[in-house]
């Protein structure tokens, strides 16, 4: 049996990938490496940051920027890791827990949110981590037989006691379809024996602009054990506002003897070139000893801040100027991959 562990659980480190590839981020990309610089000098302080680094020149690339912000480099290490983009959320392992206490890396198969056509870089990540971190890889396969799951570390949430966040956007629709023919039961058979989970609840939609069709962590986190944190828009004519009011609706319905919702604003509409941006606060990330939270030059970044932090009284809250980085359709939470520390 296996169990994915609570994002603020103990972590060995954090895994994320330098920056390299110019489209996601069209006439932003020198810019968006500056931002990554400041992530990892919030980190790094707390626990070890893994970096993926492209080629040679794009880990030069890193080294320099890291240490143009006061980056101790004992707090990093660079490896190069040929990769196709950097949303290592998704395209990284699932680190869990084995009955041991071991950590085993639970390495989805990866095809870019069925959406694009760069990911067979991004689809031998797995075996990258495995190799520099010497853990045990297992690749999950279909109850039907039909080969090994596709799913990305963004379309999941737990609180590492066995319930499970997930929506029916991303995993049942025709869309962007990752497992065509696999149930709604099926998925919770995958869940409960690689994750160990036993109850898994179905949101509805994810936030407007998000490319991946309907990730969970745009919207919905667990900051507790019996605690989700929920991305919720008042604004009746914001096309976010009905997606909030059925999630806020799912979650007060759903029967695990109680979870308490907090939730927290959407920033204003995060435009670019007449898009609509993917921009929330729920993209947050726990690492050890800090929280890092996007913010988007709006009077909701200090409400989503101070709210987080309430939730997390024992650890350092920061927020990261994110309107740049959205530009890519993801945020913190979405270029981070947390590895869990083994339980001794």
């Amino acid at each position: 049996m296996f169990r994915m562990p609570a994002e603020w659980e103990p972590h060995a480190a954090t895994w994320i990938a330098w920056p390299h590839h110019e489209p996601d981020w069209p006439g932003k990309l020198p810019a968006i490496r500056w931002v990554y610089a400041e992530i990892v000098r919030a980190l790094h302080v707390h626990e070890r940051v893994e970096i993926l680094c492209h080629d040679e020149a794009v880990r030069d690339d890193a080294r320099a920027k890291l240490a143009a912000h006061g980056v101790h480099p004992d707090g990093y290490r660079l490896h190069i890791v040929p990769n196709d983009r950097v949303w290592l959320r998704d395209s990284a392992p699932t680190g869990v827990h084995d009955d041991d206490g071991r950590v085993v890396l639970a390495d989805w198969r990866f095809n870019a949110w069925a959406k694009y056509d760069n990911f067979l870089l991004d689809s031998a990540v797995g075996a990258a981590v495995e190799r520099i971190t010497g853990h045990q890889r297992i690749e999950p396969m279909r109850p039907d037989g039909a080969g090994r799951v596709i799913l990305e570390g963004g379309a999941i949430e737990t609180n590492g006691d066995g319930l499970f966040l997930v929506t029916e956007e991303c995993l049942l629709s025709h869309v962007q379809a990752r497992n065509p023919g696999l149930s709604r039961e099926g998925y919770e058979q995958v869940f409960a024996q690689v994750l160990g989970v036993r109850q898994t609840i179905w949101l509805g939609e994810g936030c407007v602009g998000d490319d991946t069709h309907g990730h969970v962590d745009d919207i919905a986190r667990f900051v507790g054990p019996n605690t989700v944190i929920l991305a919720y828009e008042d604004d009746p004519s914001d096309d976010n506002h009905l997606r909030s009011v059925d999630n806020l609706l799912r979650l007060a319905l759903a029967d695990t003897g109680g979870i308490k919702v907090v939730t927290v604003p959407y920033p204003r509409p995060v435009t670019m070139d007449g898009q609509r941006l993917p921009a929330s606060y729920a993209n947050f990330y726990i690492a050890n000893g800090v929280v890092i939270v996007p913010t988007f030059n709006d009077a909701n970044d200090r409400v989503a801040l101070n709210t987080i932090a309430e939730c997390f009284p024992h650890r350092q809250v920061v927020g990261i100027h994110a309107v740049d980085l959205v530009w890519g359709l993801g945020t913190l939470h979405c270029l981070t991959q947390q590895e869990p520390a083994a339980i001794p």
